[in-house]
């Protein structure tokens, strides 16, 4: 909970649903973390203010294999104690590891379990090169993942591409269990337009750079942006790959003197969103990836901002297309970039590209849908017990 991603992605929910739910968090914290007391104390009165009941845990990395399975145990001796001191009928768990403990916990007690996935975990690590597709590990992780989706009372999934994925696989034919969608929101009250004109051009980048990320594409698409608009300029936010980011803008030919390179906390972010007319990012196509909903595509719409983005990510191509707020292409396709650009650029001219930007955004990444959504899912399993 102390990271950002734990804070918009979970938090973010659980303050709402807990107006309905007497909710218990277990967390994982890293000591880096939880050294920094300001952080941890200013998330602990929020999550105090939610009437949420935290439990944090520390999280161990090293030796990876031992220590996730310590991890497992102490997560799942916690949450059996806590099941039973407060009676609790819903184990919520989002992704893998998690989904272990909640799976032991509904096996050693009379609790539903919701499997939260975030994507086919066990694929990514393939995929980002960390685990190879013919090892034990891999294997093991796909035995578990079968578990989960036999083994719970609901799923959730971040897109329908990835539910029609799972439609496919043979141990799930006749047995599909219950699934909702519920894309990575945003908090739309947050990334909002600026209600200032923007000068010039600026085309955005945030987040990370590396790993599932095809920056070098980004940059070539900022270099042929500059052909059509020559005092165009690329606002890059992210937290701490700058070199690296540096090192593929001056392989690429951009200089950096037409480059804004910022790192800001999460809270800075739709102020510096909203300095920008059109946003780009590039992800691997990979099969992973299916399952992904990239948070950014729903703050850069909440700002009413358009984007250039790639096909073969989740839902991201359909949503940009059919609502008209961005651009997908075929990233392998070297011409398609050039158009793209062009595309963009047309589409940031709209002068109703704002309104069907926030629209969109409503309609696919609202934080109060995907909390109505959640809520739903807790009702059928209470009315099925």
């Amino acid at each position: 909970m102390l990271e950002p991603l734990g804070q918009s992605q979970v938090l973010a929910y659980l303050e709402k649903l807990a107006d309905e739910r007497d909710i218990h968090l277990l967390s994982f914290e890293k000591a880096e973390d939880w050294q920094d007391a300001t952080l941890r104390e200013s998330t602990a009165a929020r999550i105090r203010a939610a009437g949420i009941h935290w439990h944090p845990r520390r999280y161990h990395k090293r030796p990876s294999a031992v220590a996730t399975a310590w991890d497992i145990g102490v997560g799942t001796v916690a949450g059996l104690g806590l099941v039973r001191r407060h009676g609790i009928g819903i184990v919520h768990a989002r992704s893998y590891v998690p989904g272990v403990m909640a799976l032991a916990l509904k096996r050693l007690s009379d609790t539903r379990f919701v499997f939260d996935m975030r994507g086919f975990w066990a694929d990514e690590r393939v995929d980002g090169g960390l685990w190879p597709r013919d090892g034990a590990i891999y294997r093991v992780a796909k035995a578990f993942e079968r578990r989960f989706l036999l083994g719970a009372d609901h799923v959730v999934s971040l897109t329908r591409a990835a539910v029609d994925e799972m439609a496919g696989f043979d141990y799930l034919r006749g047995r599909m269990p219950p699934v909702t969608v519920i894309p990575t929101c945003a908090d739309l009250d947050h990334f909002v337009p600026g209600d200032t004109p923007r000068p010039g051009f600026v085309l955005g980048y945030v987040g990370s750079a590396g790993t599932w990320y095809l920056f070098d594409a980004v940059v070539e698409s900022f270099r042929l942006l500059r052909e059509r608009v020559g005092d165009a300029r690329l606002l890059v936010i992210n937290r701490n790959e700058h070199d690296y980011i540096r090192e593929r803008l001056q392989q690429g030919g951009v200089s950096l003197a037409d480059v804004e390179l910022r790192s800001v906390s999460h809270a800075e972010v739709p102020a510096q969103m909203a300095r920008m007319h059109a946003g780009v990012f590039f992800i691997k196509p990979v099969f992973s990836k299916q399952a992904s909903a990239p948070t950014k595509l729903g703050e850069f719409l909440g700002c009413g901002i358009p984007c250039l983005a790639n096909r073969g990510v989740g839902d991201m191509a359909a949503i940009l297309e059919d609502a008209g707020v961005g651009v997908a292409i075929d990233i392998t396709d070297d011409a398609a970039l050039a158009s793209g650009v062009r595309d963009l650029l047309a589409l940031a001219s709209d002068p109703h590209i704002h309104e069907r930007c926030r629209d969109a955004a409503h309609r696919h990444f609202s934080l109060g849908e995907g909390v109505s959504r959640y809520a739903e899912v807790y009702r059928q399993l209470d009315d099925a017990r």
